[in-house]
Formats: C-alpha cells, sequence, structure tokens
C-alpha cells in the first residue's frame, strides 16, 4: 500500500511529536484534536519545535516550511477520510482509545493501517473495536518523538504479514531503528523499564541511599544518560505510575506493584518536570 497521508489522533506531547516527525518526512498529515485550543496549542509545539530545529542548524528554513505546508489541523475526525494511514496518540486510557478506533473505523477505508501510540496497553483490545483487526497494530514512539530513534512496534496475534512489512517499511522510512513486540503488557521497553524504575523508588524509599548517589550510581557505574530518579521525572511520575498499575493488574507481578511513595508523590500533584516538582524541583 502506498502511504501518502497519515491521520493522526491526538496533538498532546506524543501526538505533535509524531505529526512533526512525518510532516519532515514529506507526508501530507491531518491531526485531529478535540477541540481548538487543545489544536491550537499543539500545532504550536510543532511550530516551535521545528522552529528551535532551525536555529540550531538542523533543519533548513524552506524544509521546515514545506513540512509546514503538509498539516493540516482539524476538530472533525471526518477529516480523517482521505488518510492512508491512522495513528492514535490520545492519553493512556483504553476506553477512549478504543472509542477512537471504533470511530476510525468508520470513517476511514477498509485497507486503511489503524496504528496506536500506546506504550503499554493491550492492542488487541483496540483492534476489537474494529472490522479489520488484521489491520491494526501498535506504533510506540518515544519522546521526544523527532529526536529518539527508536519505534517500537506491536503486533498482535492477528496482524497480518502484509500491515506488519507496511507499517515496517513506512517506520524504517521515518529514519526509525524498528523493534518488533508480540502484544504482551509493556511490550519490550516498558516491561524492562518500570521494574527498573520502581526498585530504584524503592531503594530511596527504605533510605538505602540518597537520591543523587542513586543517580549518580547507575549515570556513572552503568554508563546511563541519567539516573532512574531523573528519568522518572522525565517520563512523569504519573505516567509511570499507571503504567505499572495497568502491567499489575493484567500480571499480578509484585515487580509492576507501585511503591507506596509513588503514589503518594503523584497525589501530591508531584509528577516531575511537566509539573515543576518531582524527586527534583524543576520551578526555577
Amino acid at each position: 500500500m502506498d502511504i501518502q497521508t497519515v491521520g493522526v489522533v491526538g496533538c498532546g506531547l506524543m501526538g505533535s511529536g509524531i505529526v512533526e516527525l512525518i510532516a519532515k518526512n514529506g507526508y501530507n498529515v491531518v491531526v485531529r484534536e478535540i477541540n481548538d485550543d487543545f489544536l491550537e496549542k499543539g500545532l504550536s509545539r510543532v511550530q516551535g519545535s521545528m522552529g528551535r530545529a532551525v536555529e540550531k542548524g538542523k533543519l533548513a528554513a524552506a524544509e521546515r516550511d514545506a513540512a509546514w505546508g503538509r498539516i493540516k489541523g482539524t476538530t472533525n475526525m471526518s477529516d480523517l477520510a482521505g488518510v492512508d494511514l491512522a495513528i492514535e496518540a490520545a492519553i493512556e486510557n483504553l476506553d477512549l482509545k478504543k472509542s477512537i478506533f471504533k470511530e476510525l473505523d468508520q470513517v476511514t477505508r477498509p485497507d486503511v493501517i489503524l496504528a496506536s501510540n500506546t506504550s503499554s496497553l493491550a492492542v488487541i483490545e483496540m483492534a476489537s473495536m474494529t472490522r479489520r483487526q488484521d489491520k491494526v497494530l501498535g506504533l510506540h514512539f518515544f519522546n521526544p518523538v523527532p529526536v529518539m530513534p527508536l519505534l517500537e512496534m506491536v503486533r498482535t496475534f492477528l496482524t497480518s504479514e502484509e500491515t506488519y512489512q507496511t507499517a515496517r517499511k513506512f517506520g524504517e522510512g521515518l529514519g526509525k531503528q524498528v523493534i518488533v513486540s508480540k502484544d504482551a503488557p509493556g511490550f519490550i521497553v516498558n516491561a524492562l523499564l518500570i521494574p527498573y524504575l520502581l526498585d530504584a523508588v524503592r531503594m530511596y524509599e527504605n533510605g538505602f541511599a540518597s537520591k543523587e548517589d542513586i543517580d549518580t550510581g547507575i549515570r556513572l557505574g552503568l554508563n546511563h544518560p541519567m539516573g532512574p530518579l531523573t528519568l522518572l521525572d522525565f517520563v512523569g511520575l504519573d505516567t509511570t505510575l499507571f503504567i505499572a498499575d495497568e502491567m499489575f493488574k493484567e500480571l499480578k507481578d509484585s515487580r509492576f506493584a507501585a511503591p507506596a511513595l509513588l503514589r503518594r508523590m503523584v497525589t501530591a500533584g508531584y509528577n516531575g518536570r511537566k509539573s515543576g516538582k518531582g524527586f527534583y524541583d524543576y520551578s526555577k
């Protein structure tokens, strides 16, 4: 299948990054948000990101202008009727994602591949809302999407070989290194990452070491770019807690049981960089 126009549902942090990446790689993009305010904020985020890339010499001004010209924003799902691939990039709420897939199944052509950017939820649950379960899979991008080189593809037991090959070619064409996971809780990355992050919180909660020493130990001892508590602040404590809870609910594995400290920090609004405070203070 020849993909020329891509639909993206959601223009938040992840959705806007996906829109930017796809437009810069020559595709037309139709991005849908639930209201004009969210849409304007998302498109402004795309503009700002591409503007910074131009300032840093990573993107030519002419390429930025051409990419921007390929982006169309809308609040109507019906405007995705002509897309060749649709990517759902809504928040990690399964009921919401299932409703989006049901609507996408109604407005897009029957041959169009439907993909989810979910980082942990069961893709088959979304596929079950469609009449094309063989054409549904996960395309999990990583934040920030234009910079991170990885794309985690999630193949359900019903995803066809044609769908898989088409989506893989598309992902590689975006310049991403593609890895493939079966539709299991957390997929590859989060199935390994979440227990690691939760163990770091438990270590700090139990007074094993200071947060600075935990982070420095991992950063210098294992040559990671950042320690686990800094990474938690970057990912979002609320996001991590949500993924951990979902994985624990499905697997009943104690490795995914969130520490009390993490839950209390999220309750208090300490969600990391995006809220100004997490394990570290970003308010200044």
